[in-house]
């Protein structure tokens, strides 16, 4: 199985950027999407950029993993889930 996940770009140089993925920092090539700029979110796979998000959908997609993450931990979800 693959994962792609939202990240939010803090840095870029050249070809590179340094994504936040929910704290954790890690490399993501830009090759594919030339027009990203810093601040802006991407969904990043097996290390490259690959897709350009607005910032409430990457939102979305990262309280839909937090859900996943704790439901698998056996936690409770509030009322409305």
């Amino acid at each position: 199985m693959c994962l792609a996940v939202p990240a939010k770009v803090l840095e870029i140089n050249g070809n590179v950027a340094i994504v936040d993925f929910g704290g954790v920092k890690r490399e993501a090539r830009l090759d594919l999407l030339p027009d990203v700029e810093v601040g802006d979110y991407v969904i990043v796979h097996t290390g490259f950029a690959i897709e350009k998000l607005d910032e409430e959908r990457a939102k979305e997609i990262l309280e839909a993993w937090d859900e996943v993450f704790r439901i698998t931990r056996g936690e409770e979800l509030p009322r409305g889930y």
